[in-house]
């Protein structure tokens, strides 16, 4: 019997590093975070709060940790690589236990901020969420930020050896739909993992400029695992299902119930009632339709207290994630052979409740 079990953290100490790649062609820098596995000489520090990295996502907002050492010193050897994209007003590091889970296990994981449309940009007032303007630059310009830090990963800016077949990518929300789109314009990754992402259709959405931008022509197969959320406030159930639709084979949807949009981020609580309460003081300065709208998404929006727990989501999106990237960049069949297997029983071995499409 397979001892594979993708939910536990891996055999590596996990180590993180800081950069600022200038994309000379769209005179564009980034702001770039990597994960990896660090040297035996850091096992248990990226576990303990003493040598934890820390960080303020925005000035003087708070500090945030992560399960990793900054600067720790690399493993040697080629690994295959991840890259995640962060959704609309988040930041790179807005999904760490996803990044440091994968690291752990063996994997380099790259995440940029979309310059522009990340949390600092939407605190100093650049562009809402709702321009249709703001919406069509990032449509045009997020896929190259994820095609250029592919091309400095590659070229070994970050100090790490990437496998060039081994390519990944990842995302939330807006990123989810950045991942899907890159997989048009860029053949070098080969498994995709959005997660609750946007472009999807619905009846009341039937112009989403964000849907009419993806065709799903992709010039080769590539395995695409969408795992997103029963109640989600912002981009409902019924947008994923046409995107699901829409996809070409192979692809699976596992649907986490009880959940809303955040729960593919850090800090789950805090993160889902933080936004509904700036939705709230957000709504004094909208206009009548905004207004309605929003008052509308915010009564509709549970606590977080009554929504599934914050571990859970890790636990799904940590266990399915690695095992998808497992299956689909490394050959590991103990892993195809766990994700072919019943899914919904096996979740709820753990107590974590899903559904399928």
């Amino acid at each position: 019997m397979s001892e594979y079990n993708p939910y536990t953290r891996g055999p590596h100490p996990v180590g993180t590093r800081q950069f600022s790649w200038t994309d000379t062609e769209r005179n564009h820098s980034l702001p770039v975070d990597v994960w990896y596995p660090a040297t035996k000489a850091y096992e248990g520090k990226d576990l303990d709060p003493e040598t934890q990295d820390r960080y303020e996502m925005v000035p003087g907002m708070g500090e945030a940790v992560q399960q990793a050492v900054k600067d720790a010193e690399a493993e040697s050897g080629q690994r295959a690589l991840v890259v995640f994209s962060h959704g609309f007003g988040g930041e790179r590091r807005q999904t760490t236990f996803l990044c440091c889970h994968l690291a752990s296990h063996g994997y380099v994981v790259a995440a940029m901020d979309h310059v522009g449309n990340t949390t600092a940009d939407m605190f100093s007032g650049e562009g809402a969420a709702g321009d249709p303007e703001v919406i069509e630059r990032f449509v045009q310009s997020r896929p190259c930020d994820v095609s250029f830090v592919i091309d400095q990963m590659l070229a070994g800016q970050s100090g790490l050896e990437i496998i060039p077949e081994q390519i990944g990518m990842s995302g939330h929300s807006f990123g989810g739909w950045t991942t899907l789109k890159t997989l048009e314009t860029d053949e070098r990754i080969r498994a995709a993992l959005p997660l609750a992402p946007a472009g999807g259709f619905t009846a009341l959405d039937a112009d989403n400029v964000m849907a009419k931008s993806l065709d799903f022509t992709w010039r080769r197969e590539v395995p695409v695992l969408y795992i997103v959320a029963e109640l989600d406030s912002i981009l409902p159930l019924e947008g994923m299902q046409d995107m699901f639709d829409r996809n070409p084979e192979p692809k699976t949807t596992v649907v986490l119930l009880n959940a809303d949009h955040f729960h593919f981020n850090d800090a789950i609580e805090q993160t889902h009632d933080g936004y509904k309460l700036m939705l709230g003081m957000l709504t004094e300065g909208m206009d009548e339709d905004a207004r309605h709208s929003t008052e509308t998404m915010i009564a509709g929006m549970k606590p977080s207290s009554e929504l599934v727990a914050g571990a859970d989501a890790y636990a799904l999106i940590n266990g399915l994630g690695l095992a998808h990237f497992d299956r689909e960049l490394r050959g590991n069949q103990d892993a195809a052979s766990f994700l072919s297997g019943d899914l919904v029983a096996t979740l709820a071995e753990r107590d974590i409740n899903v559904k399928t499409f």
